[in-house]
C-alpha cells in the first residue's frame, strides 16, 4: 500500500482533457497513468491502493505556488509603533527603523510562522524571504534561520540577506552582509537606489556580487524601487551578472523606475537584461500601492516593464512583497490575488497572457529560486502540489480559485471546500452559483 493516490486529475501544462491517476510514495511522485473510467471500479480491480485517496473529479493539479519575494521579518507589524500615513516607501522604512529595536527572537518566529501557515493554506510551498541585516545583533536573521529549519517539511524557505538601510551608507553594512553569508543565508541582497550617492550604489552592487561569488550564493537585489527615471542600477546589476557568469543566479526585484524610462533607453536596457540572463520580480500589489505617491496627475503606475521584458525573453515572476507591515497594511499571502492584480496592472489580459500570469506564480518564480530540477508534476520529483477546481489557468485567475487540497512532500496538509453560493432567484429553482461559465463546466465534465 502506497501513501497517496489522486484520481481523475488534469495536469496543468499537459493535455487539459486527459484525466490521470497520480501515485505518491515516500514523498515523491511514483506514477502518472491514464485514469480508469470509473474510480470505484479501479479500486475493485486491484489497482494500486493508498492510505489516502483523493478524487479530483476532473480538477486541475499544479505544482505548488512559489513566493519569490516577501519580508517575513516585518510581516504583521503594521501600525507598530505607528502607521505609515503617507503610504510612501520612505515613511515605511522610517516606521520599520523605529520598530526594529523592538524585535525579539520570539516575536519574529511567531509572526513569520503565522504568515507561512497562511502561505501553506493558500498552496504556496516555496517562499523566498528577505530579512533585514542592518542590525548589529542580527536578531531577525537568527530567528528566520531557525524558522527555515522548523518548516522544512512543509515549506522550502530561502533567506536573502537584505541591507534595508544600505551597504555603503550604513555603519559596517558590508561586514554585516558577509556575516549573514557566514551564518547560512541563501542569497545576498542590495538596495543601490537607497545608498547616499550613485557611486555608493554601484559599489554596493559590486560588494553584493563579490560576497555571493565567494560564498557560492545567489543574488537578489532590491533594484530601482523608486519613481526616479534617473535611477538606473539595473544596468549595473545585469552587467555584473553577465560578466561574472552568475547570470540566472541573479534577480532584480521591483525595478519600478523602469516604468518611467524613455523608449530609447528601454530598448537598450531590454537587450542588456536579456543578454545577462537575470530574473526580474515584479510585486504588482505593493508596487501599485507605494509608487507614484509624489505624482499629481497623470499618476504613474510604478511598475516595471513586465510585458516588454517577457517579449524580450526575460524570466519575470510576481511576488507579494509585504503583508500587513509598515509598507502595506493588507495582504493574505495568496499568490492568486497577486496574479489577479498583476494581470490588470500590467495589462496582461488576453487569455494567453492571463495564463502567463499563472506561470508567474508557479514555474517562473521556481526558476528564480533555482528549483527547476525539484519542481513540477513528474515521476521522481517531490510530491508537492495543489488541486484547483477550475477549467484552466485562465479560469483559476479569473475566479481566484482556492486550492481544495494542498499536498507537501506527499502529505495532505490543507483542504478547503470549493467556493459555492446558494442563490434564490425569482422564477428559478434554488441553485448553486460558482461563477463558472456554462461552456467551461461542459468542457470540464467532458474531461
Amino acid at each position: 500500500m502506497i501513501d497517496l493516490i489522486v484520481r481523475r486529475a488534469r495536469v496543468i501544462g499537459s493535455d487539459s482533457n486527459a484525466l490521470v491517476d497520480i501515485s505518491v510514495d515516500n514523498g515523491r511522485f511514483t506514477a502518472i497513468i491514464p485514469s480508469a473510467i470509473d474510480a470505484a471500479a479501479a479500486e475493485d480491480s486491484g489497482a494500486a491502493q493508498a492510505r489516502t485517496t483523493i478524487d479530483a473529479g476532473g480538477a486541475l493539479i499544479s505544482a505548488p505556488f512559489v513566493e519569490p519575494h516577501v519580508h517575513l521579518d516585518a510581516t504583521l507589524t503594521a501600525g507598530e509603533p505607528r502607521w505609515n500615513e503617507s503610504g510612501t516607501l520612505w515613511e515605511g522604512i522610517a516606521c520599520w527603523t523605529e520598530r526594529k529595536p523592538l524585535l525579539t527572537r520570539d516575536d519574529v518566529v511567531a509572526r513569520s510562522e503565522e504568515v507561512l501557515r497562511w502561505y501553506a493554506a493558500n498552496g504556496a510551498l516555496h517562499v523566498r524571504s528577505h530579512v533585514d541585516v542592518t542590525d548589529p545583533d542580527l536578531v531577525a536573521l537568527d530567528a528566520l534561520l531557525e524558522v527555515r529549519d522548523r518548516v522544512r517539511d512543509v515549506i522550502g524557505l530561502q533567506l536573502v540577506a537584505f541591507p534595508q538601510e544600505g551597504i555603503c551608507s550604513f555603519p559596517q553594512g558590508a561586514e554585516l552582509l558577509e556575516e549573514a553569508a557566514r551564518r547560512g543565508v541563501d542569497a545576498i541582497g542590495a538596495i543601490p537606489h537607497f545608498e547616499d550617492t550613485r557611486e555608493d550604489g554601484v559599489r554596493s552592487v559590486e560588494i553584493a556580487i563579490d560576497i555571493a561569488e565567494r560564498y557560492g550564493l545567489q543574488v537578489d537585489a532590491h533594484c530601482d524601487e523608486i519613481d526616479d527615471e534617473q535611477s538606473r542600477f539595473i544596468e549595473v546589476l545585469a552587467t555584473q551578472a553577465h560578466r561574472t557568469g552568475l547570470r540566472d543566479r541573479v534577480t532584480a526585484s521591483h525595478t519600478t523606475a523602469m516604468g518611467s524610462y524613455n523608449a530609447a533607453y528601454s530598448y537598450k536596457l531590454q537587450r542588456i537584461i536579456a543578454r545577462s540572463g537575470i530574473n526580474i520580480v515584479c510585486n504588482p500589489i505593493v508596487n501599485l500601492h507605494l509608487q507614484g505617491r509624489f505624482d499629481s496627475y497623470p499618476k504613474r503606475r510604478g511598475l516595471t516593464q513586465v510585458k516588454e521584458l517577457l517579449a524580450a525573453g526575460v524570466n519575470v515572476a510576481f511576488g507579494h512583497d509585504d503583508i500587513m507591515d509598515p509598507w502595506y497594511p493588507m495582504g493574505t499571502a495568496n499568490p492568486i490575488s497577486v496574479a489577479f492584480v498583476g494581470a490588470h496592472a500590467t495589462q496582461l489580459t488576453s487569455p494567453a497572457e492571463v495564463a502567463e500570469c499563472f506561470r508567474m506564480i508557479t514555474d517562473r518564480p521556481a526558476a528564480v529560486l533555482g528549483l527547476s530540477a525539484e519542481y513540477g508534476i513528474a515521476v521522481g520529483r517531490p510530491a508537492s502540489f495543489v488541486i484547483l477546481p477550475a477549467a484552466d489557468p485562465f479560469d483559476v485567475i479569473r475566479r481566484q480559485v482556492r486550492p481544495t487540497h494542498v499536498v507537501a512532500h506527499g502529505a495532505l496538509i490543507a483542504t478547503a471546500p470549493a467556493a459555492v453560493s446558494t442563490l434564490r432567484w425569482p422564477g428559478r429553482d434554488v441553485e448553486e452559483i460558482n461563477f463558472v461559465r456554462k461552456q467551461d463546466a461542459v468542457d470540464w465534465a467532458a474531461g
